[in-house]
């Protein structure tokens, strides 16, 4: 939910900053901010809760906790990479495939009940996902719109 919130707020700032400043309403440079803002917010999390965000993650995998921080560092060059003219369209749909592969480590975790903050099974459960799953499908259509439609 918080990633979500600050997309939005992120957004709306964005919107209103560029068009005090500019004079301009531009809804995809706006949304890449709010969307690099969003990813640098998360990639703290593969810091903070290092250990809950490894037990998302299947048993097979190895190296958790250094691909917790893989994936953090990923978020970063991402959210860079969206304001780059000459990135743009490879990174939002490398972006677009990394929202879809960590979505089985979302519903591993829900199916779990397991919190990724504290790292005990004390999360809200299966029931998550009917947040969750909606929201990766918008974080998808987000960098689609924004992203690989302005690149194009």
């Amino acid at each position: 939910m918080k990633p979500l919130i600050i997309l939005i707020v992120v957004f709306a700032a964005a919107l209103a900053g560029i068009r005090i400043g500019t004079g301009i309403v531009d809804y995809a440079f706006a949304g890449r901010i709010a969307m690099s803002a969003m990813l640098l917010f998360t990639a703290i999390g593969h810091v903070k809760f290092l250990k809950g965000m490894s037990r998302m993650l299947p048993s097979w995998i190895p190296a958790k906790r250094l691909f917790i921080h893989a994936t953090g560092i990923i978020e970063i060059a991402a959210a860079a990479g969206l304001h780059f003219s000459s990135l743009r369209a490879m990174t939002a749909w490398l972006l677009i495939l990394f929202f879809i592969l960590i979505l089985p480590a979302n519903i591993n975790a829900a199916m779990q009940r397991l919190n990724y903050e504290t790292g005990v099974h004390d999360g809200p459960g299966p029931r998550y996902l009917l947040f969750r799953i909606p929201m990766q499908l918008f974080l998808i259509a987000w960098v689609y719109v924004f992203a690989v439609l302005e690149a194009a």
